[in-house]
């Protein structure tokens, strides 16, 4: 359905009992609501949560932002390191954090569990960070602080990141895409060609939309470092990474645990920058037991 949050067009779907806790869950880079895997929803729909997912601006069916042009990633990238201004952007990284408690606002709902993947992440940090008050929890997987000290993704995770596709045909589109989640695919838990053309053939069908690519991948670079504004968070906080990640290594998961009061840190061998459906039993053990240690400290205040 489609609602208006943070004065945008958003696509929410929910699942779950509607008198249940709120779980917000947060899409990462240029991924849309369809990509959360269906047992991990169905995990946490049946441990009691009312499940809601939603398209981030600019991609699958909430609003785009066309006119705000193309933005300069080298300068976005410099500024977002403190070496240079920062040049004019159609959104920040907390705008899209904003758009998410618009989300919350207009279900009428004060406060919620949130769980974001890789940019999702950085985007419930921020929520953290910026509207902790709205917050029970927060569940960062698979990303990082934007610390420029962290390892950087690996030559062929990067590339896989950046590299278009020949044309904008659908099965280009999907060889391209294929290619790149194997540079960063779980090693324990990889996919078969088959199982990805289905993936990425409905994440096309539902929403192509590659112009809004660069405009999320600007907001995260200008955002820089969150090193020292998570030190300030009292949410309380579940980092969850792999072991083998490539694309955003697990020193970024270890650096973010580290740098949020009491957070607590899981990192998974053989998992790498996806959400594997052999590991959604545990995610759903990991984020539910969290969600509902922090709901029993709430109550005993």
């Amino acid at each position: 359905m489609q609602i208006t949050a943070n004065g945008i067009a958003i696509e929410v779907e929910e699942m779950g009992p509607k008198d249940g806790p709120a779980l917000l869950l947060v899409n990462g880079y240029t991924s849309q609501l369809i990509n959360w895997p269906r047992p991990l929803l169905d995990g946490l729909v049946a441990e009691g949560f009312r499940v809601i997912r939603y398209d981030n601006r600019d991609v699958g069916l909430s609003q785009k932002f066309e006119a705000g042009g193309q933005p300069d990633i080298k300068e976005a990238f410099k500024a977002g390191r403190g070496e240079g201004p920062m040049p004019a952007l159609p959104y920040t990284l907390s705008d899209m954090a904003a758009d998410g408690i618009g989300v919350l606002d207009a279900l009428g709902i004060e406060k919620a569990h949130v769980a974001g993947v890789s940019m999702g992440g950085m985007i419930v940090q921020l929520m953290a960070i910026e509207h902790g008050e709205r917050l029970y929890s927060m569940t960062s997987i698979m990303s990082s602080t934007g610390n420029p000290a962290l390892p950087p993704a690996t030559e062929e995770a990067q590339k896989a990141l950046n590299e278009k596709a020949a044309s904008s045909a659908r099965a280009d589109v999907i060889a391209t895409s294929i290619k790149g989640r194997r540079a960063y695919e779980s090693p324990a838990y990889r996919k078969s060609d088959a199982e990805y053309e289905v993936l990425i053939g409905e994440a096309y069908d539902r929403m192509y939309y590659p112009e809004g690519y660069a405009r999320q991948y600007a907001a995260i670079l200008a955002d820089g470092s969150r090193v020292e504004r998570l030190k300030n968070v009292r949410v309380p906080a579940l980092v969850i990474h792999g072991r083998d990640d490539n694309l955003v290594r697990v020193e970024g998961g270890i650096d973010t645990a580290k740098h949020i009061p009491g957070a607590a840190l899981e990192l998974i061998d053989g998992m790498g920058h996806d959400l594997p459906e052999a590991l959604c039993p545990r995610f759903v053990e990991l984020i539910a037991g969290h969600a509902k240690r922090a709901l029993s400290a709430k109550a005993a205040e």
